[in-house]
């Protein structure tokens, strides 16, 4: 008869003590500094789950819809300070964004 009280391995008890990660929720949210134009930007990406309103693309003038990936830009290096650059974000379809780079 087998024992009951039996140590169980250490790759069990990993997979209860940690939840599993999601990884795109852990990616989607990277923000990078990018320079346009001899000016530093902010960029973080919206995953689609993420993407909840509708907004204006500066890029193409078109709307970039609930449900689909984009990307936030804002200053990095403004005169006014952080707080104006953050409340100057706008919203890019990443396509834009990158064709915008010419």
């Amino acid at each position: 008869m087998a024992r009951a009280n039996r140590s169980r391995g250490r790759a069990a008890r990993a997979r209860e003590e940690h939840p599993e990660l999601d990884v795109d929720r852990l990616t989607s949210g990277w923000r990078r500094t990018e320079v346009r134009a001899g000016r530093e930007w902010n960029v973080q990406p919206v995953s689609e789950v993420q993407a909840v309103k509708a907004y204006l693309c500066p890029g193409c003038g078109l709307d970039v819809a609930p449900g689909v990936a984009h990307l936030v830009a804002w200053r990095a290096d403004g005169v006014l300070g952080d707080a104006a650059d953050l409340a100057a974000r706008r919203h890019w379809h990443i396509h834009c964004w990158r064709i915008g780079e010419r």
